[in-house]
């Protein structure tokens, strides 16, 4: 009897969602709830904006770095154990964050924190074939998401108010005891972990390689504000020595942190390419989004924050209607459905909103945004259906590192695309119009990316039928 089966009761079936789920929503509050309290955090230990971004990037930096080689661990030494390990040290963390007496501990307190999202993360996916039956798997993965997208949304309006009524340590004390009751779920609900059939060890230098061509790739990426100096060329050099070096030893490591054959699985390559490219995209509606809004349509800063809520609150309603679509049509024509939809909806929004002005932003927006839900669904179950028992948290922790990498991405190099497309390095100071040129070029760019991914796809399903 395999992992499978022992969840044979729905209450059982019920616990294990719902603490998977909660470890999802919480690693995506994670990043959303600190980014409202920077300016607050800058006044309370008196530094720069450029010093307390550092209270996210470490997050995000930590969780991208750690997340694919804490899959593989899970796989060799059990996922239910490290996934209760990692909520443990991300409870743990947040309680520092909040107990933190200076910006250094704060930021170290944060890079902790992303550590254990980064178990979260990658191990509740690799769960669900061993939550739900097959037939159900597109449902579960549409309920993620909606998890994801209720972090998301949730982060800035709840972060503003427990900073007013509480201070700003709320922000982070408030997960201690979700984490806690994530942490009771997963420990009654999850099959006890079985000793491994394998006698195979932990890739320790390739790791180690990987996490430093990361490394070096997210700091290029996150430093000088898109802008392309020497520091952020030898840093993408170092990524890619660091990337050349680590395929060498996947080649010839006796238990390689990731398998090559793995990319030999059909379309798995071209899955995680457009699993980067879709989520490129959808960071320029965060990068591009408050500019257009405040500089060309002239909206307050709580009408620019109400806006930009749309798309995550759009997703909180698509994203199990789509896991059900998956489930009911199968997964690759609903991947393609999906970027289709983004495709319509990058390209539409310039037009929308030149047309029609904030309705059609709202309008473009919710059209986009169910593309990404159906896409996210259909490709992380498309992905996950074929992945033997003992690689589904390498799997997940790389579907989950080709989002972070494209969130990265989006941030840097599409708003460097949006810089020099408005012409102005100080794009808080341009004009109505120029922000309006920018955000134009800047969106057919994201649909000519989301195009690239549908061909990828497309033609990996042609070979699927070939």
């Amino acid at each position: 009897m395999d992992q499978a089966q022992t969840i044979e009761t729905k209450a059982g079936r019920a616990g294990a969602l719902a603490g998977l789920s909660l470890s999802i929503l919480l690693s995506s509050l994670g990043t959303s709830i600190a980014n409202v309290a920077l300016p607050t955090l800058g006044e309370a230990f008196s530094a720069t904006f450029q010093q307390v971004q550092w209270v996210v990037l470490a997050y995000l930096l930590a969780s991208t770095v750690l997340i694919a080689g804490i899959g593989r661990l899970g796989d060799l030494f059990g996922r239910r154990r490290l996934l209760l390990a990692g909520l443990a040290l991300f409870s743990l963390a947040s309680l520092l964050c909040g107990l933190s007496s200076s910006l250094p501990v704060l930021i170290a307190a944060r890079a902790v924190q992303g550590a254990g999202a980064a178990a979260m993360m990658a191990l509740a996916m690799a769960f669900v074939s061993e939550t739900v039956p097959k037939e159900r798997i597109g449902s579960v993965m549409g309920l993620f998401g909606t998890t994801s997208a209720v972090g998301t949304a949730l982060g800035p309006s709840l972060g503003g108010l427990l900073i007013t009524g509480f201070g700003w340590p709320a922000v982070f004390l408030v997960a201690v005891p979700f984490g806690l009751l994530t942490f009771a779920l997963v420990w009654r609900s999850l099959p006890a972990d079985r000793t491994p059939a394998t006698q195979a060890r932990f890739d320790l230098a390739g790791a180690g390689l990987l996490a430093a061509a990361l490394t070096a790739y997210a700091l290029a990426m996150t430093i000088g504000k898109g802008r392309l100096g020497l520091l952020n060329v030898t840093l993408i050099a170092l990524s890619l020595a660091g990337a050349a070096l680590f395929v060498l030893r996947q080649k010839t490591a006796a238990s390689p942190l990731i398998r090559p054959a793995a990319f030999r699985r059909q379309s798995f390559p071209a899955s995680l390419a457009a699993n980067l490219l879709v989520a490129t995209v959808i960071m320029v509606t965060l990068v591009v989004g408050p500019f257009y809004l405040s500089r060309t349509l002239g909206l307050g800063p709580a009408a620019v924050g109400f806006v930009l809520a749309t798309g995550p609150l759009v997703s909180v309603f698509s994203g199990v209607l789509a896991g059900r679509l998956v489930d009911r049509f199968g997964a690759a024509p609903m991947v393609l459905a999906g970027l289709a939809t983004m495709a319509a909806g990058a390209a539409g929004l310039p037009v929308f909103s030149a047309l029609f002005g904030l309705p059609g932003y709202i309008a473009a927006i919710a059209v986009l945004t169910p593309g990404y839900q159906l896409f996210q669904a259909a490709n992380n179950a498309g992905v996950m259906m074929g992945v033997p028992p003992d690689e589904r948290g390498i799997t997940s922790g790389l579907l989950n590192l080709s989002r972070n990498l494209g969130l990265i991405t989006g941030a840097s190099l599409m708003g460097a695309v949006f810089t020099a497309a408005v012409g102005t390095a100080d794009v808080a100071s341009a004009n109505g119009t120029a922000v309006a040129s920018g955000m134009h070029v800047t969106f057919t760019v994201a649909a000519l990316l989301i195009l690239s991914a549908l061909a990828l796809m497309t033609a990996g399903s042609r070979r699927r039928a070939a």
